[in-house]
């Protein structure tokens, strides 16, 4: 479903020049963007998957993964085919790379903004999540959703590799409560020759997004050999208690998949040796992922250390949460920081 993919704006020399990501494509007639999904046609530049949803479910807030925004609540996820990106060892990559490897094909089932709110609303969820593929490649799909979600109520996340725009983050903004951004390195060799990407865009659209006051969780997913070495995960560590201490940081399990089938899967003991140099670095919540573990899934007071949300089975199916409405500690009254209600 073509639709008028309105952040962007015509050139000087009468290119389109796309405004949702850093990767700022200046694109002539008929040229598609890097994501595979914003083309330009008839002189204006277009989104072909406005109203296509590729995946939809219903999920615990907690796998997206949001551990201090509204725990226990159910998010309504959806996402397109298309990214900006083209890691190599991504999750998503049948419908994130899907125009890329299928010569600009575009699939997906319609379902219109309205009635991805309707369903949320009917089916109990607290959020709508973009999620699977990159959703700043759908900006104006996800714009016209979350701005019918918060007038009935809902909350929005975004779950993305940090590649926006500060335009786009400042559009989004009045709309959007919580974001999960990608730090996938802290390396610029690594993001560019496994990831088609910049490291530094992302730094500055953390920083960025965290001063608009925007909640935001970080996720890592370590692979061996590639980005977690000890250096760079204390480097990540640094980077982001020089902002908030209080950002809670998951550190994901690896799988093979997609390009990276020869490495090895992520084993405990290297998350559990991440966490202890985030926790050493002074980073109040830090999470592991992608492993069914209670103790390093769960959230403790930073004050009094007492466990306030328990997690346990797999990806949030057994939450217990002891905090109240304002994230309060019942054992010590310290407020913990988060998107509590």
């Amino acid at each position: 479903m073509s639709h008028n993919a309105w952040l962007s704006k015509k050139t000087k020399n009468g290119k389109i020049l796309c405004e949702a990501c850093s990767q700022a494509c200046i694109l002539d007639e008929e040229e598609y963007g890097i994501c595979g999904v914003r083309q330009v046609k008839d002189g204006e530049l277009k989104l072909l998957v406005y109203g296509l949803a590729a995946a939809v479910n219903i999920d615990p807030v907690e796998k997206k993964p949001m551990f201090h925004f509204l725990p226990k609540s159910k998010a309504f996820s959806v996402g397109t085919v298309g990214c900006n990106l083209s890691c190599q060892f991504c999750q998503n990559y049948e419908i994130s790379q899907y125009p890329k490897e299928h010569e600009h094909k575009i699939t997906g089932r319609e379902f219109p903004p309205d009635s991805i709110v309707e369903l949320a609303i009917e089916n109990n969820c607290a959020s709508i999540a973009y999620t699977y593929n990159e959703p700043i490649v759908f900006f104006e799909y996800t714009f016209d959703t979350a701005k019918l979600a918060h007038e009935r109520g809902l909350k929005n996340i975004y779950v993305t590799s940090g590649y926006e725009t500060h335009k786009a983050i400042d559009l989004l903004e009045p709309y959007l409560d919580g974001m999960n951004i990608d730090i996938k390195s802290f390396s610029n060799e690594f993001y560019k020759d496994i990831c088609g990407a910049k490291l530094k865009p992302v730094l500055d659209t953390v920083k960025y997004a965290y001063n608009k006051g925007l909640w935001i969780e970080i996720t890592t997913l370590l692979i061996q050999g590639q980005n977690d070495s000890d250096d760079e995960i204390r480097s990540i560590a640094k980077f982001l208690k020089d902002i908030d201490d209080s950002i809670p940081w998951h550190l994901s399990a690896f799988h093979p998949t997609y390009k990276m089938l020869d490495i090895p899967r992520t084993p405990a003991s290297t998350l559990h040796r991440a966490y202890k140099i985030a926790k050493e670095e002074g980073l109040k919540h830090v999470y592991v992922g992608n492993i069914d573990d209670n103790d390093y899934e769960s959230t403790y007071c930073p004050q009094c250390k007492n466990r306030v949300i328990d997690r346990s089975g797999h990806i949030g199916s057994l939450v217990t949460n002891k905090l109240d409405e304002n994230g309060t500690c019942p054992y010590c009254r310290y407020k913990l920081e988060g998107v509590w209600s």
